[in-house]
């Protein structure tokens, strides 16, 4: 089976243009087929602030009501999307930006919760890996925006983690297939505000401990619970890490590996 990484970058990298541009750059050199999911960063809540939409969050996840649904469509899958296309093709790499809607690429229906409302926000069903596959063969990397549709022409807004995860699992069919989240900290850490304290290796025994004792920053749980659904669903290997060591995260000798023993 051909190697394919699926990488997920994190909205505070793309709010800075240096560390995104670097960051590209080495998304760039990778031979291997390659897909790329981004976060949206901070310009949807200015954008929303601006035009005086009121954002709420729930446990960190964005409320997507209808207006702030078009902000989020405007800026996920047009501003930064097309923006990370264009500094792929300045370096020599041919990529094509997608939502999940294009080409019927990823199929959602709109969460389903019993207490709260999320508004537009969608779960993923499933992904159309002959189409991503069909680009992919012809060298192309894919880069994908957090919008999903439910087939009844209704957009959602999707968590970027969750997209990654199911692109994995839905093309570990078809490939080798190696999930990177990269973001700004350099690993999962025994201390969230001590970049030295990375963890190298976690199985599902070690990170049950660490989370019945509290040891893992709360904002890293739903990135470590994908990593092992992931895993679990045929994915070859799952790695955390700084997203200005993207080489190192690949070579295996940084970040965090996230393993099933």
């Amino acid at each position: 089976m051909d190697k394919l990484y699926i990488i997920k970058i994190g909205g505070n990298i793309i709010d800075d243009e240096a560390k995104l541009a670097s960051f590209l750059h080495s998304f760039a050199d990778i031979t291997a087929k390659k897909i790329l999911v981004h976060g949206g960063g901070k310009l949807a809540t200015r954008l929303a602030e601006k035009l005086g939409i009121e954002q709420h969050l729930v446990d960190g996840r964005r409320i997507t009501d209808a207006e702030t649904l078009k902000i989020v469509t405007m800026v996920y899958a047009g501003y930064v999307n097309k923006t990370i296309v264009a500094l792929l093709q300045a370096n020599n790499c041919n990529a094509i930006g997608l939502c999940g809607a294009d080409g019927d690429a990823i199929l959602a229906h709109k969460r389903q919760h019993p207490v709260m409302d999320y508004g537009f926000v969608g779960d993923v069903d499933a992904i159309n890996s002959v189409l991503i596959k069909t680009l992919l063969e012809q060298n192309i990397a894919v880069v994908f925006a957090p919008i999903t549709h439910d087939q009844q022409g209704q957009l959602l807004n999707t968590n970027a983690d969750t997209i990654a995860q199911e692109l994995a699992k839905g093309m570990s069919k078809l490939y080798d297939v190696e999930l990177i989240y990269s973001f700004e900290k350099s690993g999962v850490l025994l201390n969230a505000e001590d970049d030295s304290t990375v963890i190298p290796q976690i199985d599902s025994v070690y990170y049950q401990q660490l989370k019945s004792k509290q040891k893992i920053f709360a904002g890293m749980i739903p990135k470590l619970d994908n990593a092992f659904a992931a895993l679990n669903s045929g994915v070859n290997k799952v790695i955390i890490g700084k997203a200005e060591q993207l080489e190192q995260l690949i070579a295996g000798t940084a970040g965090t590996s996230i393993i099933n023993e």
